[in-house]
């Protein structure tokens, strides 16, 4: 199975929250930060918005979140047609490092004042979606760590054919029967129920 374009895009998107969250707070002005609390006795004088950019900052989380909430809801529901058996597995680090240069890159002078910075990183965003859609890793994305996936080196037999993959889990992945699902270069694990 090879993820539709749309479906890699929104799971590569999701991956990429907590940078909406970062560019977020450096949208904030330090002004903001020096307000007291808002009286809501008071309403109509808080300050609800923080944002110098607020819709580029407001929409990118949103998108971002919404990408997050798909990705994971869509694992959930994939289809697992393959029946298998797992001999041996060892969890393997989650390759992050596509995802950490643009987290650096964010505290380097990428802010909502600079379009021309923005389009460029959009630019960037978009070649490293290419390189991770083409390249099969798509389905590494560190944000589902957070919601308990894990990545395993694993022996498995399928239909009588023994083979070294690389499988992904929500929880562990011991010896034992499972049911899979080949997305790219990975397989999908859940247990059978």
């Amino acid at each position: 199975m090879q993820f539709k374009l749309l479906a890699g895009f929104i799971i590569f998107l999701g991956s990429y929250l907590p940078l909406a969250l970062i560019l977020a707070v450096q949208d904030i002005p330090m002004a903001w930060w020096s307000n007291s609390f808002c009286d809501f006795t008071k309403i109509e004088q808080c300050m609800f918005n923080p944002f110098e950019h607020s819709y580029l900052s407001i929409i990118f989380i949103i998108v971002t979140l919404i990408s997050v909430i798909i990705s994971n809801f869509s694992l959930k529901k994939l289809d697992f047609p393959f029946d298998g058996e797992v001999k041996s597995s060892k969890t393997i680090p989650n390759d992050i490092i596509n995802y950490v240069f643009p987290y650096v890159v964010s505290f380097m002078g990428i802010s909502y004042d600079a379009p021309e910075k923005m389009l460029g990183f959009v630019v960037f965003l978009l070649w490293m979606f290419a390189i991770t859609y083409k390249s099969g890793q798509i389905i590494m994305n560190p944000l589902l760590l957070m919601f308990g996936w894990k990545l395993y080196e694993a022996k498995i037999e399928i239909n009588g054919q023994e083979r070294d993959v690389r499988v992904l889990k929500k929880g562990t992945l011991a010896p034992g029967s499972y049911k899979f699902q080949s997305v790219q270069d990975f397989y999908i694990s859940r247990d059978i129920s």
